[in-house]
């Protein structure tokens, strides 16, 4: 079985030959570039180059000689544009190790040892802290309020640091010829690996509003101005249903699961109550996944950090077949009763290692019996693959995260 075939069977709720895994093909299960080059140390991987392809938080981009020693089964279509090395020059990282940056990408060091990212404008948009692993969004368009007839939406959109900043591919959207070339590569890219092909779409609807508002001011609409609300819904799924129409006619053919992101959760439960979801978000994320589902035959995957057990049967409802993260230390998320409840009408994509306490601060033996323990409840019967919660952060050990992936493969 092939990494396509062993991903597409697991969502489909039948087990493969073993358990599919992922790393670094969506930017919630990927790699700090600090952790990558310390993991590349310890594991003495000499030569290639540590590229940062998601500015924002930070993430590298695995080469294929790490793909292949951890048995990756699935890639981001992202990967193969700016494959030029003219597209990229170096910089040196917070602990002092070498990475590149997208050529565009050209932060402003502080006195204080911060960096600050500017937008097209000019204006100062995100800020990463001095030994920060991150960029913070610090500009949020409407804070005041929402323009007449949401005037200006696409130019609010393109000052926020998530499409700003924004990793590949689609840091080439505004070229000529964009589609024809993303559909080229998604077929140069099916000729030359058998892993499944992911394609990063994002059509938030819930963080469109928290990063155009804010996220305090963007809670107290839902349940002040719903009707302020709907509006801005309507207008974000109409242009969401245009990108995802160009996304479908151009590999929808080709790719496999197509990703969506709403982070709904915090860590007591959902931002929102369900009846709130249901009325607002959960008819325009049905027609997103509808969308999907009859012009291609794409998987549609949901990334949502956080508590979401409440929501979760909305969102099988609405038509999501993969959930993402897992996030398994929050209320109501624990591994045995998410496979239990859910576990025949989604699939689960993460979960198989604790970031915020194991990860990061076990032992490798200790990495290794939580991430079993996790397997062997979420991998029977399939409807899993595997990767940690979140990504692979700067505090986590190398010995740590290959301890991880050793534990996967004894697994089996």
């Amino acid at each position: 079985m092939d990494g396509r075939e062993r991903i597409l069977q697991a969502i489909s709720h039948r087990e493969p030959d073993r358990v599919p895994v992922d790393l670094g093909a969506t930017p919630s299960s990927g790699i700090s570039a600090i952790a990558y080059n310390r993991l590349k140390r310890h594991l003495r991987l000499e030569g290639g180059r540590t590229r940062v392809y998601d500015v924002v938080q930070q993430l590298a981009e695995p080469e294929e000689t790490l793909l292949r020693r951890f048995r990756v089964d699935v890639v981001d279509l992202g990967r193969t544009f700016n494959r030029k090395d003219a597209e990229w020059y170096g910089t040196t990282l917070h602990d002092g190790s070498a990475a590149e940056y997208p050529a565009w990408f050209r932060p402003e060091p502080l006195p204080d040892g911060s960096w600050i990212a500017r937008g097209a404008a000019g204006v100062e948009i995100a800020r990463q802290p001095a030994s920060g692993a991150f960029y913070d969004q610090t500009l949020f368009p409407w804070i005041d309020g929402y323009p007449d007839g949401f005037r200006g939406l696409d130019e609010a959109m393109g000052q926020v640091l998530w499409s700003a900043l924004v990793h590949s591919p689609w840091d080439h959207a505004s070229e000529p010829g964009f589609w024809r070339r993303l559909r080229q590569e998604a077929l140069d890219l099916r000729a030359s690996t058998d892993r499944a092909i992911l394609v990063v779409c994002g059509c938030n609807l819930f963080e469109w509003g928290t990063f155009l508002r804010r996220l305090d001011n963007f809670l107290v609409d839902v349940y002040t101005d719903p009707d302020a609300v709907e509006g801005l819904l309507d207008a974000l799924l109409e242009r969401h249903l245009r990108t995802l129409a160009l996304v479908c006619e151009a590999v929808g053919d080709i790719a496999d699961v197509l990703r969506f992101g709403d982070d709904l959760g915090m860590d007591s439960g959902p931002f929102l109550s369900p009846a709130h979801y249901r009325r607002l978000f959960k008819p325009r994320h049905r027609q997103l996944c509808e969308y999907v589902h009859r012009h291609s035959a794409m998987k549609t995957f949901l990334h949502s950090c956080g508590s979401i057990h409440e929501l979760i049967p909305d969102l099988i409802e609405a038509g999501f077949d993969v959930l993402n993260p897992m996030q398994t230390q929050c209320r109501n998320m624990e591994p045995e009763r998410l496979k239990r409840e859910f576990g025949r009408d989604v699939a689960f994509w993460g979960g198989g290692s604790d970031t915020r306490n194991v990860l990061n601060r076990g032992t490798p033996q200790q990495v290794k019996d939580d991430a079993r323990r996790r397997l062997e409840i979420l991998a029977p019967g399939g409807g899993y693959v595997f990767n940690p919660i979140h990504n692979i952060l700067p505090d986590v050990p190398p010995e740590n995260v290959a301890a991880l992936f050793e534990a996967v493969e004894e697994f089996g």
